[in-house]
């Protein structure tokens, strides 16, 4: 029998919950795949961080009835221990949950607001070639007058873990603009092993914090650590811009909304009928109303109201600027 490749095994999906906001969306994300991928053979976990100096207050979900519904969606609950990042660096949670995955086998990181709306099984992942969301915005370096280029802070970065740089480049794109450097969200991520990918990504991280090259020494780190350190983990691993088919994640197989008001302003009909959907039975109902922006935005028809404030097929250039007209009108919240 021929050996199974990297492409056709099943994988492991993760998403962080904690107590508070994430612990709601991790469940609306779990009801989600439930819903729009019924064939996904995987295990669901939701990782839990767990207390300790790094956690002023217990990071642990608390609420009995979203336990009862996580685990009725068959998700189970992965504990893992905060030792470099957690309060102070919460996004670092995403890099020490996967030390707590099984070794071995392949998986897919997702930021927990996050909707799945389509069978993410039947995406062909090449887990030997990472890659993860180019859904992002011009954020990182932040280019001061006189002071060092989007190449020369980039490369530096490279330079310091012993990495090619110029194969990175998209030649498509001018000189000295964002998007001709290697730049992900991190709101998913995959690869064949999370020790691996785990390990590289925390040490890039923490010798990127501890010790910047000189031309990144005048930049700010927090929030965009893992974002910085991120491409360079990608490109180590052989990964690439992009080693999944375009329209499936952050397209038509899932939706990083980040905000409620900002999924009702500029996501499509189809998005918001699976929200709606997902939400609908009321086991799950009863416990995201407990969560203020779900309950005004989804249960309220709040979001209607931000949705008619814009065409969403002639929204505004900048996300900074639909929060603003958003909060204007009294209706931003997280």
């Amino acid at each position: 029998m021929a050996p199974t490749s990297e492409k056709s095994k099943s994988f492991n999906v993760v998403v962080i919950g904690q107590n508070g906001r994430l612990m709601y969306e991790a469940l609306l994300f779990a009801a989600s795949l439930r819903e729009n991928d019924p064939d996904f053979k995987g295990r669901l976990f939701i990782a839990e961080p767990q207390p300790g100096p790094n956690w002023s207050e217990n990071p642990k979900i608390q609420n009995t009835d979203l336990l009862t519904a996580l685990k009725r969606l068959n998700a189970e609950i992965l504990p893992f221990e905060s030792v470099h990042f957690g309060q102070s660096y919460p996004y670092g949670n995403k890099i020490e949950v996967l030390k707590a995955l099984p070794e071995g086998e392949p998986f897919v990181f997702f930021d927990s607001d996050t909707l799945i709306t389509g069978p993410i099984s039947t995406i062909p992942f090449d887990f030997d070639r990472p890659c993860a969301s180019l859904k992002a915005e011009g954020t990182w370096p932040e280019i001061e007058l006189y002071g060092p280029g989007y190449g020369e802070i980039w490369k530096s970065l490279y330079d310091k873990f012993g990495l090619e740089f110029e194969s990175t480049l998209d030649l498509d794109q001018p000189d000295e603009y964002w998007k001709r450097y290697l730049y992900f969200n991190a709101g998913f991520f995959f690869y064949k092993c999370p020790k691996l990918f785990g390990e590289r990504f925390m040490q890039y991280a923490l010798d990127i914090k501890s010790d910047p090259p000189e031309a990144a020494e005048l930049q700010s780190f927090d929030p965009w650590l893992d974002q910085v350190a991120l491409p360079l983990v990608i490109h180590s691993f052989g990964g690439a811009r992009r080693t999944i088919p375009e329209d499936t994640l952050d397209g038509a197989m899932s939706c990083h909304y980040r905000t409620f008001p900002l999924l009702f302003a500029r996501e499509s009909d189809d998005v918001i009928a699976k929200l709606q959907s997902a939400s609908a039975p009321n086991w799950i109902k009863k416990v995201l109303k407990e969560y203020e922006p779900m309950k005004r935005m989804v249960f309220q028809n709040k979001g209607q109201k931000v949705r008619d404030m814009f065409d969403q097929d002639n929204l505004p250039l900048r996300e900074k600027m639909i929060r603003n007209r958003i909060k204007k009108a009294k209706l931003w919240m997280r």
